[in-house]
């Protein structure tokens, strides 16, 4: 057999090894990409033919007025999510490598809350957060409209995430801490360089290529969230609803109103926006990552 014939060989079997997984990804992200672009150009309402619009979808999806007030609140979602549960997760990962008794078991604890299924912990969570009987109230002995308050509803859901996603957090840096070296720390600390110091100058560093990761996947998830905010508040309260994030406008849009052209059109815009929010993220942490350290 010739040396071409074995390289062809290798590759088929190769590709043939990852058909099931190709096979996947074009049949349930690819395809269903391509579908909600088409339809973004048409006006249908499931029951009738579609009938092709053009851009009128986009022009009407950017000029709705309930469409920005529901990208108004994912923007504040995630500023009330986001960095408190980078922190949080960030201070978790340091205490967890510190290899104290019962570490093992608290790594189990702490990634539980994200392995559950979101709309189940929204129920539970919607119980605990309930003005009667509910877990809350019961503890602090006050009456408390958590859920249905204009002022209180988001960020009981923005806690909520952050209660859910602190442990996935903290994993990731856990693997990144486990990879800086510490002969470097050790000789930053015979140098002279405090615990504080050897974290802001050595730690945080290297930490970089995990921090990357962490905000652009907690980005794209905190404008994705839907079944948590469904499960406990639908959208409200108030009219438009207070907790009304983007992919729950999309759902209403596609399943309360059906036109599922103009929910396209903004599913393709909310793609759009956050691949170019990832991108820029890796432009602006490109410079800034140290990937080894030069022996």
């Amino acid at each position: 057999m010739t040396s071409r014939s074995r390289t062809l060989r290798r590759a088929a079997v190769s590709y043939g090894l990852l058909a099931p997984s190709l096979i996947g990804i074009g049949l349930f992200l690819i395809v269903p990409v391509l579908v909600a672009v088409a339809v973004s150009f048409e006006s249908w309402n499931i029951i009738s033919p579609p009938k092709w619009l053009g851009p009128q979808n986009y022009l009407s999806v950017l000029t709705d007025p309930d469409v920005w007030h529901s990208f108004l609140v994912t923007a504040q979602y995630t500023l009330l999510v986001i960095p408190a549960q980078t922190l949080l997760g960030l201070g978790l990962a340091v205490l967890l490598s510190k290899r104290l008794p019962g570490t093992p078991v608290f790594r189990v604890i702490f990634a539980l809350p994200w392995i559950c299924a979101p709309l189940t912990l929204g129920v539970v969570w919607k119980w605990v957060f309930a003005p009667t009987g509910g877990l809350l109230n019961a503890i602090i002995g006050t009456r408390i409209e958590w859920l249905t308050s204009f002022t209180l509803a988001l960020p009981a859901v923005s806690f909520v995430s952050v209660w859910t996603q602190t442990g996935y957090v903290a994993l990731f840096y856990l693997a990144g801490l486990s990879g800086v070296p510490a002969d470097i720390q050790d000789a930053a600390r015979v140098d002279g360089a405090g615990e504080i110091g050897v974290f802001w100058r050595i730690t945080m560093p290297l930490l970089r290529p995990t921090t990357f990761f962490v905000l652009a996947t907690s980005i794209i998830s905190s404008f994705q969230v839907f079944d948590t905010v469904y499960a406990m508040t639908g959208g409200g309260p108030g009219a438009p609803g207070r907790t009304d994030v983007i992919a729950h406008r999309i759902y209403s849009l596609a399943f309360e109103d059906l036109d599922l052209g103009k929910a396209s059109a903004l599913s393709v815009l909310l793609m759009i926006g956050l691949i170019v929010v990832t991108v820029l993220q890796q432009v602006y942490f490109r410079r800034r990552i140290t990937y080894e350290v030069a022996s």
